[in-house]
C-alpha cells in the first residue's frame, strides 16, 4: 500500500513550506501526498498564490506522516479548536509528526512538544519554550517520531531525511538528483550568524507585523 502523507493546507500558508516538502514526497515512489484542509474551497497563501486542498478533515485517510507547514497563518490556528484537534487526533496514528519552519508552533500549541527537542525559523525559536519544547538551531531536527524542520527552505532538507528514513537511502539520494539540489546560494546570508547586521534589521522588520501578533496571541 502507498505511503500516505498529509500535509496540512490553510489560508496564509508559507508557500515553500508546503510545497518543498510536497515536491520531495510526491518524488518518491509508491507515495499518495494530499493537502488537507477544513474543506476543499482554494486557499490563498502567504504570497498570495492559490492553492487547492484535496482531502477535507473529515474525509482524510489515516497518514503515515502528518506534515505542518508554517507561515503568517499559523496565527490564527492557535486558537483553532477544530484544526488543533485534527492535529492531534492524526498524530496519534501516524508513523511522524512534523513540521516545517513555524508550524512546530502549531505542533507546541496542540501539545506534541512537551519535552521535545523542536526546530523552527530563526526568527521564533524563543517561542517553543513557552510551548514545552527544547529549541534546536538545526535543519531538521528528530526526537522519536517528532521531526521537525528549520525555516522555509530547509522543508527540502526535511523532505529527503523523511524520505530516507521511511524508503532508504538511496530513493532519497535518487529525488535530490532528480531535482538538482545541489544548494550553492549567492550570498551567505542564510542565518543571522552569517548575515549583515543591516540585512537582519531589514528581515526582522518586513516579519514584525506577525510576530507582534504571535507574542500576543502566544503571552
Amino acid at each position: 500500500m502507498a505511503l500516505r502523507f498529509g500535509i496540512l493546507c490553510f489560508p496564509g500558508v508559507q508557500l515553500l513550506d508546503l510545497t518543498a516538502p510536497y515536491e520531495v514526497f510526491a518524488a518518491a515512489t509508491g507515495t499518495s501526498v494530499h493537502l488537507v484542509w477544513k474543506d476543499l474551497q482554494p486557499i490563498r497563501s502567504s504570497t498570495g498564490l492559490m492553492l487547492a486542498p484535496d482531502t477535507s478533515f473529515a474525509e482524510a485517510p489515516d497518514f503515515d506522516v502528518l506534515c505542518v507547514p508554517g507561515g503568517s497563518g499559523v496565527n490564527a490556528l492557535f486558537s483553532d479548536e477544530a484544526v488543533l484537534a485534527f492535529i492531534r487526533h492524526r498524530s496519534a496514528k501516524a508513523r511522524f509528526v512534523t513540521s516545517v519552519c513555524t508550524g512546530s508552533l502549531l505542533l507546541g500549541k496542540a501539545g506534541l512538544l512537551a519535552g521535545k527537542r523542536a526546530a523552527t525559523h530563526w526568527n521564533a525559536m524563543d517561542f517553543l519554550p513557552a510551548l514545552g519544547a527544547i529549541p534546536v538551531a538545526e535543519r531538521v531536527v528528530r526526537d522519536g517520531s517528532i521531526i521537525t524542520a528549520g525555516g522555509v527552505t530547509s522543508g527540502v532538507d526535511f523532505g529527503l531525511t523523511v524520505i530516507a528514513e521511511l524508503l532508504g537511502r538511496e530513493e532519497a539520494e535518487t529525488i535530490q538528483l532528480a531535482l538538482e539540489y545541489a544548494p550553492d546560494p549567492p550570498f551567505d546570508s542564510g542565518l543571522p550568524t552569517t548575515a549583515a547586521a543591516s540585512v537582519i534589521k531589514a528581515a526582522k522588520a518586513r516579519m514584525a507585523g506577525s510576530r507582534r501578533e504571535r507574542e500576543a496571541l502566544l503571552a
